[in-house]
């Protein structure tokens, strides 16, 4: 697992090798349908997940979690349900539950294959307008009336001190948290951490005025559902919460400067970056007030610190704490993954 796989929190769909049709005859794909109500016939895609099993028929889209993510579709339900009647496009929620194989999640299927899927065979003017179509569902998603504590139960549980099965996605209050985090370990830099919390303090400030949003918390190329050139769906709501509006840029910059960190699965390979290289700029000029924040880089680059400090308190690799260690360091002397970024 490499340090951008375990950013993602491992709930993103998986793109099969061969798209192999099959009838509903999977034990488990039978169970969840009749527990939904919805018949077992028609043809599947049968596709393996990060965490889940996934099949996508013809008219919905079932998926079976194993259980690593607290209520994360219950919490995913409830958030596509804040998006009823508003602009944004969605795939709407047809049912949730748990059963003997884990707990499940049905929804509609979308018209489209994801942005990562698409992407390499489209043209410039194809790859703008889907930009800048994404730019537009942002721009909606983040005008939709949301809960000011809403936040993933999985994410309340690791900000509790239970295990951290992801860090994603930044939450400004819980920064100097994971500072005090990363001093129980046995190994910490007492120096740096000291350095890191003076650096976090000076700018806090800047965030003393925001208004929290309904902000989607993963969104990259494998999250976006995309056909003829526009976005029919943003997906996976797992870790939607309630946060500044950049903090969305936090993982699409992200994205863009380390997409090969971003695959759809462990055993296939991100996008190359340089491929990516317009995107904020196309981003930047359908959602220009995501950009007009006043101090917009030191933003980022706390939302970044964030991100490395609960690398650094909570990975289990002690490889990744170490890089995240040389990160948090580098990110102290003013440079990150931004640096080479044009928007």
């Amino acid at each position: 697992m490499t340090d951008g796989d375990w950013r993602d929190g491992g709930l993103r769909q998986r793109r099969p090798s061969v798209e192999t049709l099959a009838w509903a005859t999977d034990p488990a794909l039978r169970r969840t349908l009749a527990a939904a109500g919805l018949p077992a016939t028609g043809r599947f895609v049968p596709k393996a997940g990060w965490v889940s099993r996934v099949w996508v028929g013809d008219d919905y889209v079932v998926r079976l979690n194993n259980g690593q993510f607290r209520d994360a579709y219950r919490h995913e339900a409830t958030v596509v349900n804040l998006l009823a009647g508003s602009e944004v496009p969605h795939a709407r929620h047809l049912a949730y539950g748990d059963g003997p194989d884990g707990p499940w999640y049905i929804s509609e299927r979308l018209p489209g294959r994801t942005l990562y899927d698409a992407w390499p065979a489209a043209d410039s003017h194809t790859r703008q307008a889907m930009i800048e179509s994404l730019g537009a569902a942002l721009r909606a998603l983040h005008r939709v009336p949301v809960p000011a504590d809403l936040l993933p139960p999985w994410l309340a549980d690791a900000l509790a001190g239970k295990p951290w099965p992801a860090f994603h996605p930044p939450v400004v209050s819980a920064t100097l948290q994971q500072v005090e985090a990363a001093r129980r370990l046995p190994s910490h830099d007492s120096r740096l951490l000291a350095d890191v919390a003076d650096w976090i303090q000076e700018r806090l400030a800047v965030f003393a005025a925001d208004e929290p949003v309904l902000v989607h918390g993963d969104l990259h190329g494998s999250n976006v559902i995309v056909d003829q050139g526009r976005v029919t769906g943003l997906i996976d709501f797992a870790e939607a919460l309630a946060q500044p509006a950049d903090v969305e840029l936090d993982t699409i910059l992200r994205w863009c400067a380390k997409a090969r960190e971003y695959p759809p699965t462990p055993d296939e390979q991100g996008l190359d970056e340089t491929t990516l290289t317009e995107v904020p700029g196309w981003l930047h000029g359908a959602y220009p007030e995501l950009f007009e924040r006043e101090h917009l880089r030191e933003r980022l680059n706390f939302y970044d610190m964030y991100g490395e400090l609960a690398l650094y308190a909570h990975h289990p690799q002690p490889d990744i704490r170490e890089a995240a260690q040389d990160r948090i360091a580098r990110l102290l002397s003013g440079h990150n993954h931004l640096d080479g970024l044009v928007w």
